[in-house]
């Protein structure tokens, strides 16, 4: 359920219900909306029934419950669309941002003139893996903290914040010092210690659908994230697994459009995990912000036939400024702009 309250409450009065609601054995979360200031309130359905008496409170304005099994994350608690800042970079409202740079990070020389290509071609934030969750234990499993390390040092000389994906806690907690948004993938979206352990940082938290996952399982692992306190949560839409062998995945942009009507989250698309071909990664990014995305994460390699992972779905630096071109045409036909590029 949420707790509406008046938007001229005090902090007193707010606080005062907070700790009503935990006496009776809830978790609760304040959103501060631009109309309202709502408390979502999560516990027993049965326990709620008795709350009545709440809407006596000064600054109650009204209980509301959510029918939604995701609380915090449904669009019944919170009408606007959450917006995250990270470091100055927006994501979510009416910005598109694009996330771009190699799968991994193999070498320092590969991952700083990745991070420059980026840069130039107008791009937001890095990205790069330290950690890689590979099909085959023989594959290249990432360099660990010393690409850490490498993500820092790119972030410090571009200006623009970085983001990584963890594998599990030692990895998340070995990452909090170096990159700006924690990327959970595909295989772990309901790796729910994960999700709690993510959801107890302050980091911003992108998580990726799982290949077979539905939406509302999907946003249930967002709603873990959400429960333990952090609300700095983007979605990334990367692709399902269907009876289809042509492309890697098959982008299930129909989950866009029913996320953001379902969910104040901002909403991002993978077209390189989805295709996993770099010729089909431009017109689905294209197709992608039609349908709604906040933004591209994109995989981009200084030189695509040497990488050690996803060679064939990785972007060439020519292609990713191609790219950019192209989206800077279609971005206004679609009432929206792409988010102002950060000078390091």
């Amino acid at each position: 359920m949420v707790i509406v309250m008046n938007i001229q409450s005090s902090k007193n009065e707010i606080q005062a219900v907070n700790e009503r609601l935990s006496n009776l054995g809830f978790k609760t979360q304040a959103i501060q909306g631009v109309k309202r200031i709502v408390i979502g309130a999560v516990g027993d359905q049965h326990t709620a029934d008795s709350l009545r008496s709440l809407e006596q409170m000064p600054g109650v304005e009204k209980i509301v419950p959510i029918m939604k099994p995701y609380k915090l994350v449904s669009r019944e608690a919170r009408e606007e669309n959450t917006i995250i800042n990270v470091r100055g970079v927006v994501i979510g409202g009416e910005s598109v941002t694009i996330i771009a740079g190699p799968c991994a990070v193999e070498s320092r020389e590969q991952l700083l003139t990745a991070a420059r290509q980026v840069k130039t071609a107008g791009g937001h934030i890095i990205r790069g893996g330290a950690f890689k969750p590979r099909t085959s234990p023989y594959s290249f499993q990432g360099m660990e903290e010393e690409g850490l390390k490498i993500l820092r040092e790119a972030s410090l000389e571009t200006g623009l914040p970085v983001v990584t994906e963890v594998i599990d806690e030692h990895s998340l907690n070995l990452s909090m010092d170096y990159v700006d948004i924690i990327q959970i993938g595909a295989r772990n979206m309901q790796n729910f210690r994960l999700l709690k352990a993510a959801g107890q940082t302050d980091k911003p938290i992108l998580l990726k659908r799982g290949m077979s996952a539905t939406i509302e399982e999907w946003l249930m692992a967002a709603e873990y994230i959400m429960s333990e306190g952090n609300g700095k949560v983007i979605l990334c839409e990367r692709g399902i697994r269907t009876f289809e062998t042509a492309t890697r995945n098959t982008l299930d942009l129909s989950a866009v459009p029913m996320v953001k009507r379902l969910s104040h989250l901002p909403v991002i698309v993978d077209p390189s995990h989805a295709t996993g071909d770099r010729q089909l990664v431009l017109p689905m990014s294209l197709a992608a912000i039609a349908s709604g995305a906040d933004g591209l994460i994109l995989e981009m390699h200084p030189e695509p036939a040497k990488a050690l992972s996803d060679g064939p779905q990785s972007l060439t630096p020519e292609d990713l400024q191609h790219l950019m071109t192209q989206l800077h045409k279609i971005v206004p036909a679609v009432g929206r702009h792409i988010a102002k590029h950060i000078i390091g």
